[in-house]
């Protein structure tokens, strides 16, 4: 007997107002997140030069989708979603508040700062699905339009958390440490005012069928989401890309430094690189949607971000790591924008957030194993080890992607 959930098709909402402010208060709390994404390494290798402790402020966010990315997402799935969004964005304000005071009056330590990034982590388990979810209601379930969405959503993502945020957040590191850490927590402030506005978005639809607990209703969305072949795919391809990534990023810094001999201010204009394949891949992926599979798509992303990191183990100039950079956000957007525009298409409104938070627990927890095995990697064989353990693991999930028998279960 087939399971109801199983029988479950996408329910179609129509479009409404709202994808401005959206886009508006992605724009403003990335860049400051943008900002942090360079200062937390630069901070952590301030306080250490231990590859394994810097890779653990990386870790830590991920960490927290580990922990509580399931229950989130069921409760995401029960709660009104603005207001979700405001909450979240005003919590991880005073988060990072504290931790610029902390650094302002030179009391910051390495846990104290791991243990922030994870409950940033933690109010982003809750953020991150219900944005997810809120896009077909803004916009609808149309493949193409979706795509176009989130290409421009996840285009002002990339810009400002590679391109602006990072080399503004090293520069201002470098001219005092608390500010690139205030600044993101203002920009939180100014996202949550704009998603304050944002209307046409609340609960889920479909609401009778939800299940009466939390529990159960993190066993069906675990359920739909595993049994549920192009989805369950998709999760897959999440989890080995950011794993491989991770290997490689998380002390970045620390080779960047010592072999590239970069400083704040160069550290943070080689993850800019990020940034300007991303657009490239933003531009690209609706075009690459309509040619290729999911599949195929994460098997020629993993592929280029292999090769890239092989590259730059290989041949370790600034340059070539710049050019490599570029790469690895072009194969990282192209991949992330056909994911997640075919996850909101194939998935029931009431099922958005937990089958969001499922892909994102899987995907972020598996980022964060790959940070952490990073940091051993690099600690134990040297800093280009990482480089060359996220160019076999790309090559070997590339491959797996276009396997005669991944092909035969399609």
């Amino acid at each position: 007997m087939s399971n109801p959930v199983e029988m479950r098709q996408p329910v179609e909402t129509p479009g409404v107002g709202g994808l401005g402010r959206l886009l508006a208060s992605t724009g403003v709390s990335i860049a400051g997140q943008g900002m942090v994404l360079a200062a937390v390494p630069l901070l952590a290798a301030s306080l250490t030069r231990n590859p394994v402790g810097v890779s653990l402020t990386v870790a830590a966010g991920y960490a927290a989708w580990l922990a509580v990315g399931l229950p989130a997402g069921a409760l995401v799935d029960r709660w009104p979603r603005r207001r979700t969004m405001v909450l979240a964005d005003v919590a991880r304000a005073m988060l990072l508040a504290g931790l610029a005071i902390a650094v302002a009056l030179d009391v910051a330590s390495l846990l104290m700062l791991v243990l922030v990034v994870f409950a940033i982590g933690v109010a982003s388990c809750f953020f991150d699905p219900a944005a997810q979810a809120a896009i077909p209601q803004v916009v609808g379930r149309e493949p193409g339009v979706l795509a176009r969405a989130n290409s421009r959503l996840w285009s002002l993502d990339l810009v400002g958390r590679s391109l602006i945020g990072p080399p503004l957040g090293a520069a201002l590191f470098a001219l005092a440490t608390v500010l690139p850490f205030a600044s993101n927590a203002l920009t939180f402030v100014v996202s949550a005012l704009l998603l304050a506005g944002l209307g046409g978005v609340d609960r889920a639809e479909g609401r009778s069928a939800a299940p009466a607990g939390v529990r159960a209703a993190m066993r069906e969305g675990v359920r739909f989401l595993w049994r549920h072949r192009e989805l369950r795919a998709l999760t897959l391809g999440m989890a080995s890309f950011n794993l491989t990534y991770n290997i490689a990023f998380a002390p970045l810094v620390l080779f960047a430094q010592d072999r590239l001999h970069l400083g704040d201010r160069g550290f943070g204009l080689l993850l800019a690189m990020i940034a300007i394949g991303g657009l490239l891949g933003a531009w690209l992926a609706p075009r690459i949607q309509r040619r290729l599979t999911s599949p195929r798509a994460y098997a020629f992303g993993l592929l280029v971000q292999g090769i890239a990191w092989g590259a730059m183990w290989m041949w370790p100039n600034r340059w070539l790591a710049g050019a490599a950079l570029v790469l690895i956000g072009l194969s990282s957007m192209t991949v992330t924008v056909i994911g997640a525009s075919a996850r909101q298409s194939l998935t029931p409104d009431d099922l958005l957030g937990r089958v969001s938070a499922g892909t994102r627990t899987l995907g972020l927890g598996s980022a964060g194993v790959g940070a952490l095995l990073g940091g051993l990697v690099g600690n134990a064989a040297g800093l280009g080890a990482p480089l060359l353990m996220s160019f076999a693991c790309a090559l070997a999930a590339s491959a797996y992607f276009v396997s005669p028998r991944r092909l035969a279960q399609r």
